[in-house]
This record gives C-alpha cells, sequence and structure tokens, in this order.
C-alpha cells in the first residue's frame, strides 16, 4: 500500500477506473455517487485545474476534452482539498483555484421567473437558483468575481464576459434595509455589491 504523499495511480489505471465507476452508473441518474464512495487515499497524483480551468498532467495540457470531462464527473473536495474518487481508490489533486470555469449564459424566461442557466468548461448546464448560488468576491484588482455553486462543494468561476452580461442584467433591491446591486434568478436575488458603490463605480 501507497505511504500518504506517494501514489500508485497513473493516469491510464485512473481512466480505466473511472470508466468503469461511469458506466456502472446508470444515465438516468447522472453524474457517479462520489459522494457515497470512501475508498482508501492511494497518495497525490501530479494532476492540476489551473485557474482557467485548463487540466494539466504532469505539467502538461490534458488535450481529450472526453478525458477532462471524465474527470470531472469524479472529482470531490472534501475540506479545502480536491480528490479523484473512485469506488476503490481515491488520490488528490491541486486546484488553483476552483475546478470549473462557466463558460456560457442564457436567460431562460419560459419559466415562472427569469431563470439563468450556466454551461461549465465540462458541459454541465447548471441552474441557477436557490440551490446553485452565485457569489461574487472581491478580486485582487478590487473587482468583483463572480462563483457560481456546481454542485457538493464544487464551484466554477463565470468568465469576465459573463460577469459583464451579469452586470447589464442587474437591479437595486433593498435587502434588510440596505440598497443592494445584484441580480435575479429562480426567484432569488443574488447580491453583488452596495448600489452606493456601483453608482459611483466609472
Amino acid at each position: 500500500m501507497a505511504k500518504q504523499g506517494q501514489t500508485t495511480t497513473n493516469l491510464e489505471s485512473l481512466t480505466i477506473a473511472a470508466r468503469e465507476a461511469t458506466n456502472k452508473t446508470p444515465a438516468a441518474k447522472g453524474l457517479p455517487p462520489v459522494h457515497l464512495w470512501n475508498p482508501p487515499f492511494c497518495g497525490d497524483l501530479d494532476m492540476r485545474i489551473a485557474s482557467d480551468g485548463t487540466w494539466f498532467y504532469m505539467g502538461t495540457p490534458i488535450g481529450r476534452q472526453a478525458l477532462v470531462r471524465l474527470f470531472s464527473t469524479i472529482l470531490k473536495r472534501e475540506g479545502d482539498k480536491h480528490f479523484l474518487v473512485t469506488p476503490v481508490e481515491k488520490v488528490g489533486i491541486r486546484v488553483d483555484d476552483v475546478p470549473f470555469m462557466a463558460v456560457e449564459m442564457i436567460k431562460d424566461n419560459d419559466t415562472r421567473w427569469a431563470l439563468l442557466r450556466f454551461r461549465t468548461n465540462v458541459d454541465d448546464w447548471v441552474n441557477c437558483d436557490a440551490a446553485h448560488r452565485l457569489r461574487f468576491t472581491k478580486a485582487s484588482d478590487g473587482g468583483l468575481t463572480p462563483y457560481l455553486h456546481v454542485r457538493a462543494d464544487l464551484w466554477a468561476k463565470v468568465t469576465r464576459a459573463l460577469y459583464y452580461d451579469l452586470v447589464d442584467l442587474g437591479e437595486e433591491r433593498e435587502v434588510d434595509g440596505r440598497e443592494l446591486f445584484g441580480v435575479m434568478s429562480a426567484g432569488e436575488f443574488f447580491p453583488m455589491a452596495g448600489a452606493d458603490e456601483v453608482r459611483v463605480s466609472p
């Protein structure tokens, strides 16, 4: 058995295990139930997800989108660490910021409320609602960086272009006695900043 910090897993064996786990998951149930799996920790794999959503293995970008998609379905976060998990093994990987990018947004007006839907860089569609919230954090340049909750404790960073689209959709609302600027989706209000901050922005 590998000691902690070491790994006996390589990309090929992990790919096979991931495919087997995915193939055993009924299509109607969607993604593999990684939250139910608690296999032994097999060490850290030299895999990294960069802040722009690019996956690297041993310093080289993984060029096959299908492979990235496969690994994304067995991704799990525990505390501040991310792992790729199958029923028989768990390996640690590095994530620079968050594992996904939200790269496309559509506004659906056919529902009871206007609904914002986002596509991630691994082709998952996520409805922005009470269970999949938008949050906005202060960026190093003083601006805001939006994030979308995808599933479990996994988030997607919203691209800068989509951030501007969100600003265009924004509106002011009073929340707990304070005027806030934010965006509505599925009947939920997601605040970006104080309305006064937005008004004085250049």
